[in-house]
């Protein structure tokens, strides 16, 4: 979700969800948040009506991570954080961290206990996947250290960090972790693209919440449509192209406050053009054309030019984004020799900028 769970997308889906719901920033470095690298302190930066705040870090080294729980209590950067072994990206796990991670049991333990030691009273929780590949799975693992080093909550993918996004979430796999480790709140992850797949989620699992990615990506307001379902109203949004036209215009707007820059904002909105006009019928020249623009005023001529009053697709609320799948995992040399020899695990495993 990098480039994706930045401030004026969160507040969209906070808006949608009436302000209920945690809502998380996107991969934030420690190496980088100690520099306080530019783009990096750009990307913490949370909007004033944000509350709970919570930034996700991702780090390998225990003592770097350490620095930056602590920098983010003493300068009252947030009030949460979540820490990312769940990261399949090949720029990742090369240096040993994401997903690779927890198949260092002591390496994970150490980082688990200097967050949770520096965190003071903030809440530290992980997000996690099964593990490498199916011959070296380490969810239960990781899940029973996380609960001796005091982590307040356990989020896990249901795929292995080889599968990326491909194939079905193991659910299974969520069930298993909740029984194994029942002193701490467990939440799944892994196809969730509505509400009634989270409602479906919970009662086959027993976890006890969901956490979405992919499935809200052109759709904030799947998070309302969370909440009515968790709360037994069981309404669901199904909005007009009309409306989806109005939520892309103020998502464009808020880009480019955030950045500061109106141009650059449009530009970076584009992404996620395709998303929000999923199952639309929208012709290709169209969508090249909402592709390419570069000022709300373009965006605003062009959105005029849709047929507004399309209903809702049937199909549209399928699965979205990344679908690859059966990727070679790339890994530090040696790594799975031993899962408790740490030596692969170099000072330049510390990614230095932050957003994925």
């Amino acid at each position: 979700m990098a480039g994706i769970t930045n401030a004026p997308f969160r507040t969209l889906c906070r808006e949608f969800s009436r302000g209920k719901g945690l809502f998380v920033s996107e991969m934030i470095t420690t190496r980088a948040l100690v520099e306080r690298n530019e783009k990096t302190m750009q990307l913490i930066h949370f909007d004033a009506s944000e509350t709970p705040r919570s930034i996700q870090l991702y780090g390998v080294d225990p003592v770097t991570v350490g620095k930056a729980v602590r920098m983010i209590v003493d300068e009252d950067l947030a009030d949460h954080i979540d820490l990312n072994f769940g990261c399949p990206v090949p720029k990742v796990t090369r240096k040993g961290g994401g997903s690779a991670l927890p198949y260092k049991r002591p390496l994970l333990r150490a980082i688990l206990r200097e967050a949770v030691a520096g965190a003071g009273a903030l809440p530290v929780t992980m997000k996690m996947r099964k593990g490498i590949d199916d011959d070296h799975l380490t969810y239960l693992d990781a899940g029973r250290i996380a609960v001796e080093e005091g982590v307040t909550a356990i989020a896990l993918h249901g795929r292995t960090t080889a599968q990326h996004y491909g194939g079905t979430a193991d659910w299974e796999a969520i069930a298993r972790l909740k029984e194994h480790v029942p002193e701490i709140p467990v939440l799944g992850n892994g196809d969730i693209w509505s509400a009634a797949d989270a409602l479906r989620m919970v009662r086959e699992t027993g976890c006890d919440g969901v956490v979405v990615g992919r499935g809200c990506l052109g759709r904030p307001w799947l998070f309302g449509d969370l909440v009515s379902a968790f709360e037994g109203d069981g309404t669901t949004a199904a909005p007009t192209l009309r409306e989806v036209a109005a939520v892309m215009r103020r998502h464009a707007e808020l880009l480019g406050e955030w950045i500061g820059d109106e141009a650059r904002g449009v530009i970076d909105f584009r992404k996620h053009v395709a998303w929000y006009l999923k199952g639309f019928a929208v012709g290709s020249e169209m969508r090249k054309r909402l592709a390419i623009t570069s000022s709300l005023a373009e965006l605003d001529e062009q959105l005029g030019l849709l047929e507004l009053d399309q209903p809702w697709p049937l199909g549209a609320d399928g699965p979205r984004g990344r679908t690859s799948g059966n990727n070679r995992v790339v890994l530090p040399d040696g790594w799975l020799k031993d899962p408790y020899d740490c030596s692969a695990v170099g000072a330049d495993a510390e990614l230095d900028t932050s957003g994925g």
